[in-house]
């Protein structure tokens, strides 16, 4: 006999879904999950970007339209390096200015061929890849907005109405170049806004949208990598990591970390890359800390016992919808806004990033560690993620979408 789930995948005509994402990993990862779950209920799927970026994330086989030019390909690596540096509302106008309207202007041929070969019945869009909603718009095709980044959702340019205004006049003067008129924010669809979180760590969203889908994470990104799985021991295991773009930045923050857990009965995985992990004199680790360039995040978290970041979303999000406590050290953009979410839903504590001291972390990491009210916080966003859907919630709302 089957189960609803079962009859409701039967039932539904196949559709066909074009992903349209930037070279970003964290923007990507969520959609990898939402991906398989339309091609595991027969549905087509392809993407659009950045074949380079696309590749080593994606599922092997996976039907991919080119859609950046060479020129902005190239520019890529110089582009990183300029934004790291930034800070404030620098990194708002380097973003818009230099990364995302740019990025839009050079995906809108790619994107609008792909959507003429591949012919969707929706278009998914990353909120700052441009290209995608004003190609929908243009052929007249559903759309739906992936925010990976779900801060932006809570609208933190509200305090400086100026830089809000000239971020959206950024997004409307993007589409008047490409003949659309009736501007309107491109970050989030009118037909539907799958959002990657819930209420438990944002906080109140009872005044959105019906359109606007609080889906909770949505995990199931492929491993990427090995790990030494014998070397965990059963003592309480902390994963340290600043993401895929700040590591370069963490000389001293990963120094300080091996010197935090050095005297800890724990073990610690640091994720840094060899010549940082170098720099940070890292060659030599406490007999407690392992250090690795890359682990298979989404298959160590449920072997750990807490976890130390930079509030970067998607990690915070992978390790709440594990049940496990943070302590985050916030870096730049939306991080200390995380950062503050984590600490109103109770489910961590955050730090400074370029202050902290040794004891200041060990003794951060030995709160959240304890069986006490930062872990039965983190528990209850994580009920709250499995309870809103994930992947198979979002998968749900395509489907009606088409």
């Amino acid at each position: 006999m089957l189960d609803d789930t079962s009859v409701r995948r039967v039932s539904r005509p196949k559709r066909r879904f074009l992903f349209v994402v930037p070279p970003l990993t964290g923007h990507v990862n969520p959609n990898v999950a939402v991906a398989a779950e339309l091609a595991e209920r027969g549905h087509k799927v392809a993407w659009a970007g950045h074949r380079a970026a696309l590749e080593p994330l994606l599922p092997s086989g996976s039907r991919i339209h080119g859609t950046l030019d060479r020129d902005f390909a190239a520019r890529l690596p110089a582009l990183q390096d300029a934004w790291l540096g930034l800070r404030g509302h620098a990194t708002v106008r380097f973003l818009w200015e230099e990364f995302a309207v740019p990025l839009g202007h050079a995906m809108m041929p790619g994107v609008l061929t792909a959507v003429d070969r591949f012919r969707p019945d929706a278009v998914v869009c990353d909120q700052i890849t441009l290209a995608g909603p004003v190609a929908a718009r243009l052929r007249e095709i559903p759309w739906a907005s992936s925010v990976a980044a779900c801060t932006e959702v809570a609208r933190p340019l509200a305090g400086t109405p100026k830089v809000e205004r000239w971020v959206r006049d950024r997004i409307d003067g993007f589409q008047r170049a490409h003949g659309i008129e009736d501007a309107l924010d491109l970050r989030f669809s009118d037909h539907l806004v799958l959002v990657f979180t819930t209420a438990a760590l944002m906080g109140d969203v009872s005044e959105f949208p019906e359109h606007y889908a609080f889906v909770g994470p949505a995990l199931g990104r492929p491993a990427g990598s090995t790990f030494p799985w014998e070397w965990l021991d059963g003592r309480p295991a902390v994963l340290v990591t600043l993401g895929t773009l700040n590591g370069p930045s963490g000389e001293r923050f990963y120094r300080v970390a091996a010197d935090a857990v050095r005297g800890m009965d724990v073990q610690a995985i640091l994720v840094a890359p060899p010549a940082l992990a170098a720099r940070a004199g890292l060659g030599d680790p406490p007999p407690n800390v392992l250090v690795r360039h890359h682990v298979p995040q989404l298959d160590l978290l449920p072997r750990l016992s807490a976890v130390v970041c930079h509030g970067g979303h998607t990690t915070v999000c992978e390790t709440l919808a594990n049940g496990l406590p943070l302590v985050v050290a916030p870096i730049r953009d939306d991080q200390p806004i995380v950062a503050r979410q984590v600490e109103a839903a109770g489910a961590g504590i955050a730090v400074r990033f370029s202050r902290v001291r040794a004891e200041e972390l060990a003794a951060a990491l030995t709160t959240v560690l304890a069986d006490g009210p930062h872990r039965a916080a983190a528990r209850r966003v994580r009920d709250s993620f499995a309870a809103a859907g994930g992947a198979a919630e979002a998968a749900d709302r395509l489907e009606k979408l088409t």
